[in-house]
Parts: C-alpha cells; structure tokens; sequence
C-alpha cells in the first residue's frame, strides 16, 4: 500500500488529511477484500466501474477515518507511484470526482494525520451505516489466503528459491508436482499414482481443474490477473473458492488453500501446467 510516509497531505478544502491510497480497478484491487473486482468492490458497497476507482484513505479534523472513492483512476496511480518513488505528491482530487465518502478504513493503515485527533471511526450522526474495518487477518481464512498469495508474488524469487528441483522428480524420472498437473488426466482414466496418497492431492488437482475451467467460462473480472516479471515472463496470479494460484509463466506455481491453513504447496511443471498458464495468461487481466 503506497503512502506518505509521516506527511499527511491536506485536501483543498481542509476536510480530508489524505494519509495512503490504493487503486480499486479490475487489473489491480486489494485481493484482502475479495477473490474478484466485483467482490472487492461489494466489499466497499461500491458498484463495478469498468474502469474502477482510486480509493483514498484519511482523516477529517476531528480525526475520524474516511475512505473516499473517486473514478479519477489515473490522478491516484500517479501519487502511488510518485510515493512508491519517494517524492512527494500533493493528492487532493476534486470534488466533482467523488463518488462515495465511506466511513472508516477497510484496510490497515500504519500512520497518522498530525495534529488531529487519534484515527477513530466516525460517530452515527456523520456517517451513514457501519464504518468500513479490515477484513480479520487474526486467524486463517479467505483473506489471510489471499495476503499469502500476495506475498509469494511480491517475492517470487525468494520463495522460488527454497524448492528444489529434484522434489519433483518421480522414480522413473518423469517431471511431477506436489500434485502433478498430469495426474489430472490420470485421474479421469482411473490411472491411480504414487503421488495419490499424500495430503492435499487432491485438492491440488481440483484447484487445477477449476482454473482450467475458467479459460473456457470466463470468471468474474479479476480472477484472473496477469503482472509483470523478469524476462519475457509473466506473473499470474488466479483465485476461486477457498484457493489462490500464484505461477510464474516461464515455471512453477503455488497453491494455497482454505482448507490447509499456512501452507504453500509447489506445483512442478509436468506436461500439463505450461499450456494452463498460457491460456489463463492470454485471458487474464492486465494493468493498463
């Protein structure tokens, strides 16, 4: 999440110490607040713009948190980038691009506006229904699930390199995965593996299976998302009920899952997984 640093920047008419930003749009939303653009937009009570929405996050003189939407997309994206650079940018949008003041915070922010009351959510009287909360990352679930697929994408090369090879390597030194992605086939002809009986097989190859079905029955806006990464390849990045695939094109993949609390399982390249991640790559989102 981009930001300020200490500097709180104050909106033109004084009503809103801006503290952080994030952008809200199909090719890049928090994943905290759903699998998908149109469920992390429900989040917010927000309808799915096509071209989505810079959310910034503040507080008013009296201290109290307040997210505002604005469908100036680009005017957020250049701040987060200027702060992701460590210049300063003064974020103040203009009224007329304001689509929703939102009560509270629906994401953790570490900082505060100085000279203002602590960070509280404001009272009945201004807001209209319950403030916004982060989702509870406490224990884990769906949105602890998403963080950690979040994280193995931001530090690729740091997770890659704790897999061997050689784990995916089969006796008769046929490639295999934690769930070989050619077991799936198996599967389907009754063809029964060594690599049947260890824990999460299964779920690995259904996780598979429901990917593999998106190419042909396109998920909701945003399951599918597709980034940049070294070299001519790409990371993907896809979720579905109670998983996350996490692969590099050109490699691996990594699967967590509801079901499975704390584990990131590798899923080696076998014959199958390439040609699954180009399709979902032709078909993924892409920041613009």
């Amino acid at each position: 999440m981009a930001g300020t640093d200490e500097d709180a920047v104050a909106a033109e008419d004084d009503a809103l110490f801006v503290l952080t930003a994030v952008l809200l749009t199909p090719a890049k939303f928090p994943s905290v607040l759903g699998d998908d653009y149109p469920a992390a937009c429900a989040s917010l009570g927000l309808a799915p713009l096509a071209d989505g929405y810079g959310l910034v996050l503040g507080q008013d003189g009296d201290g109290a948190r307040w997210t505002v939407a604005i469908d100036d997309v680009s005017l957020v994206a250049v701040a987060i980038a200027s702060w992701d650079c460590g210049m300063e940018y003064d974020l103040s949008p203009d009224e007329r691009t304001v689509v929703a003041a939102l009560p509270g915070w629906p994401l953790d922010v570490a900082v505060a506006a100085p000279g203002v009351p602590a960070p509280h959510d404001p009272g009945p009287d201004i807001a209209d229904g319950p403030p916004l909360m982060p989702p509870d990352t406490s224990i884990w679930g769906p949105a602890q699930r998403r963080l950690g697929a979040d994280e193995i994408a931001r530090q690729w090369a740091m997770w890659r390199e704790q897999i061997n090879d050689a784990d995916f390597t089969k006796p008769n030194g046929s490639s295999a995965t934690a769930a070989d992605t050619d077991e799936a086939e198996q599967d389907e002809k009754n063809e029964k593996s060594e690599e049947d009986a260890k824990p999460g097989n299964s779920s690995i190859r259904r996780v598979l299976a429901e990917a593999r079905a998106y190419v042909d029955t396109p998920p909701p806006l945003g399951r599918v998302r597709s980034s940049f990464a070294p070299g001519d390849a790409r990371i993907l990045r896809a979720d579905g009920p109670g998983w996350s695939l996490v692969a590099r094109t050109d490699d691996i993949a990594f699967v967590l899952l509801d079901e499975e609390p704390g584990e990131v399982m590798p899923v080696g390249r076998g014959p199958e997984l390439p040609g699954l991640l180009e399709a979902l790559d032709k078909m993924a989102v892409r920041p613009s």
